[in-house]
């Protein structure tokens, strides 16, 4: 347990499910390369992650998603789980190259037949599916013509939309865009973190704005091809922001500045008031990829817009990074306990970008469609994997949900990551944020004691929450 200090006061001290309302909606979520594997089974193409885990020194461990959880094969099982922990709605994502190997061109009917048996599989069992149609996984061979920096994505991305809306709209009634577009434009343009691997800041820009136009068109593309009951969205990462100095001067500005990158970039562009540059003048520079009428299409009316967070940064001034001037001043330098993953063990950041989120004054409804922590696991036999600082974090996390919404920040739903432990990209197999347990020598699944307490939370336990920072 993390000490009682590092959970906020402003958590409401006793609460159930039953304060959010009886149409808040609960769930999990996963992604196709993260759990998947059978990369190249049935048809399947390769994925820029099929290809960038073979590069020397990108992976840890050089480990790689061929495997993962073995969803693929696996699904009726950790659907199972799902319905043993009483969640109502499960988070995917479809693997764009599963039904277009090519990413465009001839279909991959086996991949549609594998979605179509998941999506049935999850109405049979009481489950509802929200569908992701990116979660960073482009086909190689549109990587091989340019990817996301070449403007032909757009089209390449709404003919896909559009395929998916075909194959599986008529029982699939919540969609999702894309997932955290600044994380696979700037892990894997910019810095070369991620897939594709490049560091390159004219690779940045371009695939930065024709993101943020597919973002749009394939929102488009879903509601032309929908029934007009289908709900669409599509999701942000973001964190809290705060200056590692406040009061100084130059560590505001340069809060405000890795705000605008982090945080606004293809938000606002969405809510109609265009590309931050006022705060990033950087972003000046992505003109030269617009197009006449591009900032008529950027904006877009999703029905909702999901919110993504782990953590929050703090922020210096930092002289030896150009344009931005900006650095994020680390847990460990702070001295403040982190999870697996480094990053700072603070709830609080979740209500805060609700808050900023819905502030805006023509922004739709909120969910939270990611938010979790990874934590050594205590794997206890016979078959109990005790992991109370997820629960912990959990608990202190949608108490800060439901602290926003009693406010009146309009958010109207909950998704935990992740249903299973996964590989975690360039981290590998070490960090994990599952609700269920993964040996992944054997792919055996353990529930763990945080996956019982959500379902018992889901079956109206109370969350005393006083009883354990006290």
């Amino acid at each position: 347990m993390l000490p009682p200090a590092f959970y906020p006061a402003s958590t409401p001290a006793v609460f159930s499910r039953a304060d959010f309302g009886p149409d808040f909606q609960w769930g999990v979520a996963a992604a196709a390369y993260q759990t998947e594997g059978a990369w190249n089974t049935d048809g399947k193409g390769p994925s820029i992650w099929d290809e960038f885990v073979r590069r020397k020194g990108k992976i840890k461990r050089g480990e790689s998603g061929e495997v993962a959880t073995d969803f693929y094969h696996r699904w009726p099982r950790d659907l199972g789980c799902i319905n043993q922990m009483g969640i109502e709605n499960f988070r995917f994502s479809v693997a764009w190259s599963r039904v277009l190997p090519e990413g465009i061109g001839n279909v991959n009917q086996k991949g549609i037949d594998f979605y179509s048996r998941l999506v049935d599989g999850c109405l049979e069992r009481g489950i509802t599916p929200w569908l992701t149609l990116y979660h960073w996984d482009l086909p190689a061979a549109l990587q091989r013509r340019g990817g996301w920096a070449n403007r032909s994505v757009v089209g390449w991305f709404t003919d896909y939309a559009q395929r998916m809306a075909a194959a599986l709209g008529d029982r699939v009634q919540h969609w999702m865009v894309l997932n955290e577009p600044m994380a696979f434009t700037g892990a894997g343009h910019l810095l070369g973190l991620h897939a594709p691997g490049r560091r390159s800041l004219g690779a940045f820009l371009a695939a930065t704005h024709h993101a943020a136009l597919a973002q749009s068109e394939g929102g488009r593309a879903l509601r032309a091809s929908l029934p007009a009951s289908a709900q669409i969205g599509t999701t942000f990462s973001g964190a809290h922001i705060t200056p590692w100095r406040p009061g100084l001067v130059r560590d505001e500005r340069a809060a405000r500045r890795a705000d605008a990158l982090l945080n606004r970039l293809f938000l606002e562009p969405v809510l109609g008031l265009g590309y931050p540059v006022a705060d990033v003048p950087l972003l000046g520079r992505l003109e030269q990829y617009m197009q006449p009428g591009d900032e008529a299409r950027l904006p877009f009316d999703f029905d909702f817009l999901g919110v993504q967070n782990y953590t929050r940064e703090v922020v210096r001034h930092a002289w030896y990074v150009p344009l931005l001037w900006a650095a994020l001043v680390g847990a460990g330098r702070r001295g403040v306990p982190a999870t697996a993953m480094g990053w700072e063990v603070y709830p609080e950041s979740i209500y805060h970008l609700l808050n900023r989120a819905g502030s805006y004054p023509n922004a739709p409804r909120l969910l939270v469609t990611e938010n979790g922590a990874a934590f050594p696991d205590q794997v206890n036999p016979p078959g109990q994997v005790c992991d109370v600082a997820r629960q912990a974090f959990l608990q202190a996390c949608i108490g800060q949900v439901l602290r926003a919404r009693q406010e009146g920040v309009r958010v109207d739903g909950y998704f935990a990551w992740s249903l299973t432990d996964n590989f975690e990209w360039a981290e590998g197999y070490a960090p994990r944020f599952g609700l269920v347990h993964v040996d992944y020598a054997t792919q055996q699944r353990t529930i763990k004691d945080s996956g019982h307490w959500y379902g018992r939370f889901l079956g109206g336990e109370q969350v005393r929450f006083a009883d354990w920072v006290g």
